[in-house]
């Protein structure tokens, strides 16, 4: 995708869902085919390719090899369900600023808009999404749809979290992501694609309650895609400028000073030990584990993966 493409799609736009329909449209130029067609469906045959139909379905592999142009038929069209899951705990919202655009975003802007684009390609595809937003004060779902108006909700619903000026209700609020996944995993009845967007910082208290809690998530054959959203300077590698500051916990309020670059390097060995269990485990439970440094923009990290998921499933 070309810089000038980039740039235009995240000029401030008024409207995410015209902001979602631009991005999804350059990405489809980019793309072969839908990265998540053919999750729910099975190929049953080939026929003769028809003039003037759509080449959406033509199998130009076996183009290649015949020269001559053959459609995939499949038993079942449009089945792919597709559960969005975005925590909304208080940590969600660093870097905390007054005045955010889609350039510059915090964690919960860039998954807000990430879902957008997801929910935007899915429903072009006629594929059913959900949204689920969590947190100890923020329970909100929707059903699981696949129509244009469904859409429209779903944008609206998604704007609502990118309301600039953050209110102060949104301190102190955890995640209760154990519960959330695990009441996620018994409400979802048939196999699903589920995409979680989360710091995951929930996790670093109990580490075992939350690898129980994604591995309930795999229940019935479901797929699971995880995007570990982070500011990843700060947050990973605790980088800041030399000087002691004040540092707040936005889950509990909790406040210390300190000298960030004195406890550095403990900070780092910590946080890598449990980003590595946490990888560790999702590859045992085949959950597709995507690292998500908002720094980078939501549209390089959305390009990369859906460019790397259509190789592997071509």
């Amino acid at each position: 995708m070309s810089e000038d493409f980039y740039r235009q799609v995240t000029e401030p736009f008024t409207s995410l869902e015209l902001l979602a329909s631009q991005v999804v449209e350059g990405f489809i130029t980019g793309l072969h085919k839908s990265p998540f067609h053919g999750f729910s469906v099975e190929f049953a045959e080939h026929r003769q390719y028809n003039r003037g139909e759509s080449v959406r379905y033509v199998d130009w592999k076996l183009y290649g090899r015949t020269d001559r142009l053959y459609v995939k038929k499949f038993q079942e069209e449009t089945n792919l369900r597709c559960h969005i899951l975005i925590d909304t705990s208080s940590s969600m919202y660093f870097p905390v600023s007054e005045h955010l655009d889609f350039e510059h975003l915090d964690k919960l802007g860039f998954s807000v808009c990430a879902a957008a684009v997801l929910a935007r390609m899915l429903v072009r595809q006629r594929d059913a999404v959900g949204l689920n937003f969590f947190s100890e004060q923020d329970s909100f779902q929707t059903e699981v749809k696949s129509s244009a108006s469904h859409l429209k909700y779903l944008m609206s619903e998604l704007e609502k979290r990118l309301e600039y000026g953050r209110p102060a209700s949104v301190l102190r609020r955890g995640s209760d992501m154990v519960e959330t996944l695990h009441l996620a995993a018994e409400r979802i009845h048939k196999r699903s694609l589920i995409v979680l967007f989360s710091d995951m910082f929930d996790g670093e208290y109990d580490p075992e309650a939350l690898m129980g809690a994604l591995q309930h998530l795999k229940y019935r054959n479901n797929e699971v895609i995880l995007f570990h959203v982070t500011e990843h300077g700060r947050e990973a590698d605790f980088v800041f400028p030399a000087k002691h500051y004040c540092l707040v916990d936005l889950e509990s309020g909790k406040e210390i000073k300190l000298d960030p670059a004195q406890y550095r390097d403990a900070y780092v060995a910590r946080y890598r030990s449990y980003m590595d269990m946490l990888k560790e485990h999702c590859n045992q439970y085949r959950i597709d584990f995507v690292e998500a440094d908002i720094r980078q923009g939501f549209v390089p990290v959305l390009q990369a993966y859906l460019a790397k998921r259509e190789r592997i499933f071509r």
